[in-house]
């Protein structure tokens, strides 16, 4: 095969239109594939790692970092400008023989430069001419081939005018056989009916993808086929906390965060046997401890389920005895602990389990928890912020007898 010319690839170089890349971040996958592995290994700074089980619901928003879903996809597809795959270390292979049909009107005329509408001529030509087809678009494949910047824009063109197929059968010619399967996979967007899409994806199983791809797509249908039988059982409210706190909306469709969490607030202490399970989920999509626990956390807190909320950071050590650890960092328990409006008692108790006196003193200033913020600057034997903070109380109140008690103690030996 001849190369283009320069000219040629000054054009296309130059050109006003937007090209597609092979190499765009925005893509679904890439989007997905970044999404799952902030579940598997969340952050080990806390401070990283913003309070996203507030932001769970039931309308399908994407919930922070962490989340991956169909509807995430979605939106992403929508959203974005472009469409990009994986590079594939493949030489393309196309047929080499003759044809009675050339492209040189579109590539090399006047101007030697094929220009937008003269892809859009081409691919006319492909869909019309059903005698031709292969013969032309073999050629037109073969001359994108030379020219890579050409190809980007005929790329983009096609997802502009939404000729999937076509797309497909580029892809395919060009080698990039899981790049194929993912434009199959895409089709998934276009099927409203759960059903039919969960059978679509079961399909899309058995196609070339990429070994994590693969695996992403197999977590789709399994959500997918998990949520239609939650779906299906819920949707009739037998149980009293669906009377109690009826459903906003449908499971279908929603982010794996999202359906824990729902999980956790309708389904919390079911066996790990039924699919509805907190458990079966956690353990079948491979979530942390870390984000169980965050999500597990703010399902609980919000229906006031403090002994719910214990259990999940009680451990026992060799000897039998019960104590407290959390994954997470006990001052973000009590950020969501305080966002669900838990009794001072209960946020005091998470409160002295943080081991930063400069935080715990910090947080219990912020939410008013009297008794932390003496007790520490009693620890610290400061009687000067004491005195301060004795005018922070309320005149009377046992927090202000608590701090005259202390002020007066002449055992302890203020440093100030």
């Amino acid at each position: 095969m001849t190369r283009p010319k320069p000219e040629d690839d000054e054009y296309w170089n130059s050109s006003k239109f937007s090209a597609f890349t092979f190499d765009d971040e925005d893509d679904e996958f890439t989007k997905m594939k970044e999404s799952k592995r902030a579940v598997n290994s969340m952050l080990v700074d806390d401070d990283d790692d913003d309070d996203d089980v507030e932001k769970v619901s039931w309308s399908g928003e994407p919930i922070g970092s962490i989340s991956w879903s169909v509807k995430e996809t979605a939106s992403s597809i929508r959203s974005s400008g472009e469409q990009s795959f994986p590079k594939i270390d493949i030489t393309p292979s196309l047929p080499k023989q003759g044809s009675g049909y050339s492209l040189s009107s579109l590539f090399k005329g006047k101007q030697q430069v094929i220009c937008c509408s003269g892809l859009a001529k081409a691919s006319d030509k492909i869909k019309c001419n059903q005698n031709n087809i292969n013969a032309f678009a073999e050629i037109l494949f073969r001359e994108l081939m030379l020219r890579e910047i050409a190809l980007r824009h005929y790329v983009h063109y096609l997802k502009e005018m939404g000729e999937q197929k076509l797309l497909v059968e580029l892809m395919k010619a060009l080698g990039r056989t899981d790049d194929m399967a993912l434009m199959q996979y895409k089709e998934h967007l276009n099927i409203k009916d759960e059903g039919q899409r969960r059978d679509f994806l079961k399909n899309c199983l058995s196609l070339p993808f990429s070994q994590d791809d693969a695996i992403h797509v197999q977590d789709h249908y399994t959500l997918l086929e998990r949520q239609i039988i939650i779906e299906a059982n819920d949707k009739r409210g037998d149980a009293e906390i669906f009377k109690k706190f009826p459903r906003k909306a449908s499971i279908l469709n929603m982010p794996i965060i999202t359906t824990l969490y729902y999980s956790c607030f309708y389904h919390y202490g079911e066996s790990d046997g039924t699919f509805s399970s907190p458990a079966n989920i956690r353990k079948t999509f491979r979530i942390s401890e870390k984000q169980y626990i965050l999500t597990a956390l703010g399902a609980r807190a919000k229906l006031k389920s403090w002994f719910d909320v214990d259990s999940l950071f009680n451990t026992k050590n060799w000897l039998g005895y019960t104590k407290k650890r959390s994954p997470i960092g006990f001052h973000r328990v009590v950020d969501i602990l305080q966002k669900n409006n838990a009794p001072v008692q209960v946020l005091q108790e998470y409160m002295n389990l943080i081991d930063d006196p400069e935080l715990k003193l910090s947080l219990a200033q912020k939410y008013k928890c009297h008794d932390i913020v003496i007790d520490t600057y009693r620890d610290l034997k400061d009687r000067q912020q004491l005195i301060v903070y004795r005018g922070k109380v309320e005149r009377g109140s046992k927090e202000d007898k608590k701090i005259e008690e202390l002020l007066c103690n002449m055992q302890i030996r203020w440093k100030n």
